[in-house]
């Protein structure tokens, strides 16, 4: 397991929620620095890497302003946590709006990526004028269905997995986290699937948000009952 940064976090920090005004994004202008830098980089749909694809992060911003105005996404307080999270690029961007951003990837060379990629970006940033990444990001490697995993990224930032609610998937497995989140989270998470198009799945125990269509043409939002 390798946790990006030690936490000082704990599930008694819950606060009553309120959403920001309306069409509000914090850091609108960092966020964009962000998702512009990984978007240049991404990987996948040809050549070698063929299997594995980058979330489009300009993409992904623009439907986070939806999150936001239907209270989705509670800036500051949501628990964050990508279920297959490749080189860390959606943490990234989801740790200027999450009171934590954790992430799980099984592939250990694709999450030793992360590293090189964060200190790149952040040498952009500072030419930009904008901020770093808060320290609030942590990152496993392993099963994101495995307890052994959910008892590291527990230790790490005092949150059960059932106490995250607010959980990412590029597509795969979202079949089986989808069952992952009906049985361990509480009542009310929600599932974020990016990569999908006119026909979206249902999953049993779960409510889908944006019917008739996913956000932005891609990303579909679901609710545990």
């Amino acid at each position: 397991m390798k946790p990006d940064h030690p936490a000082d976090l704990s599930p008694s920090s819950m606060r009553p929620r309120s959403g920001p005004p309306e069409g509000v994004l914090p850091h609108r202008r960092t966020l964009e620095a962000v998702a512009g830098f990984y978007d240049e980089r991404k990987v996948g749909d040809v050549g070698a890497l063929g299997f594995r694809r980058s979330t489009d992060l300009l993409v992904l911003l623009q439907c986070l302003e939806t999150l936001v105005q239907e209270g989705w996404l509670i800036p500051g307080q949501s628990r964050f946590l990508d279920l297959g999270c490749a080189d860390g690029r959606v943490n990234v961007l989801m740790s200027y709006l999450t009171h934590v951003s954790a992430g799980i990837e099984l592939d250990e060379w694709t999450l030793d990526e992360y590293a090189p990629l964060r200190q790149s970006l952040e040498a952009r940033l500072q030419q930009e004028g904008c901020p770093p990444p808060p320290r609030n990001i942590h990152l496993f490697h392993g099963d994101s269905t495995a307890p052994d995993v959910h008892d590291a990224l527990r230790k790490a930032t005092g949150i059960p997995f059932e106490d995250f609610d607010l959980f990412y998937t590029y597509l795969i497995m979202h079949e089986e986290f989808s069952e992952l989140i009906r049985r361990r989270a509480r009542s009310g998470a929600r599932f974020l699937v990016y990569g999908l198009s006119s026909i979206m799945p249902r999953y049993p125990g779960m409510r889908l948000l944006t019917d008739p269509r996913p956000l932005g043409g891609i990303l579909a939002v679901y609710e545990k009952r």
